[in-house]
């Protein structure tokens, strides 16, 4: 098991709901923030949209420090592991991908020394906590407000501008108006 993009949808599964107008469309009536402006008010709304996620890594993989959001990705993952010989499994599995000196995408962790193979027999699905906690606030403090001003971040954001600028947005958006303001 690796930590790619086909293991996302099941980290996060998509939670949406649907509101439709008088016409059975969707409407674009909303007030919720989505998509970059959601991302742009918190790195942990930025983590629970798989869109997100999928733009953060990009950016990351720039600065060479994709292993990061990946390592913060295999620790939710892990935390939901039920049964001690999977989580044993998984917990093998991030020490060796993410922790060990030997680590194929490792990450900079203070305490990293600390943790030691022998934690492995016992696993808990807060093992990871504290060092997961160190690279969410290096992600946070660190890359996420480069990500906010870089070309990824702002090429989506217009994208999605102009998409709801759209003669096609606009129509859904005056039927809802007329439904909800009549």
């Amino acid at each position: 098991l690796s930590w790619n993009e086909a293991s996302l949808p099941a980290v996060f599964p998509p939670v949406r709901m649907k509101i439709n107008d008088s016409d059975g469309h969707p409407s674009s009536s909303q007030q919720t923030l989505k998509g970059t402006s959601k991302w742009a008010t918190s790195l942990e709304n930025l983590l629970e949209d798989p869109e997100g996620v999928k733009r953060f890594r990009e950016f990351l993989k720039k600065e060479f420090s994709e292993e990061n959001v990946l390592f913060w990705l295999a620790c939710e993952e892990f935390k939901k592991t039920q049964g001690k010989k999977q989580m044993q499994e998984k917990a093998k599995e991030i020490y060796m991908t993410f922790l060990s000196s030997k680590a194929s995408s490792q990450v900079n962790v203070e305490g990293q020394s600390r943790l030691n193979e022998s934690i492995l027999e016992t696993p808990h699905p807060l093992m990871f906590q504290k060092l997961q906690d160190q690279i969410f606030n290096l992600m946070k403090y660190d890359s996420y407000s480069r990500f906010l001003k870089s070309d990824i971040f702002l090429n989506h954001k217009k994208s999605e501008e102009q998409e709801e600028n759209s003669p096609e947005a606009q129509t859904a958006a005056k039927r809802a108006s007329r439904i909800y303001n009549t």
